[in-house]
């Protein structure tokens, strides 16, 4: 199988590109997809943490992106639960 799009590649050196950002976007997909499974508080894998976004402090950053936010300097404005 890979001999055969070894020999596609370099009878078709144009197709190069191709599967070099195709690869890419699902490399990056797959790893944006894995930072969200793990570092966002709104999905729970273990049963024994059911709320996890409680133990959230007002300081934690779990956004991908933010502009200007600077989340050393937050305070809880709420009760605790």
């Amino acid at each position: 199988m890979l001999s055969a799009l070894s020999r596609q590649l370099k009878s078709h050196p144009a197709l190069i590109p191709l599967f070099v950002l195709c690869g890419t976007g699902g490399a990056m997909f797959f790893t944006f997809v894995g930072r969200t499974l793990m570092k966002n508080p709104d999905i729970c894998w273990d049963k024994k943490n059911q709320e996890p976004w409680n133990k959230l402090a007002p300081n934690d950053q779990f956004k991908f992106f933010t502009v200007n936010m600077d989340y050393s300097n937050r305070k809880k404005n709420g009760p605790d639960f």
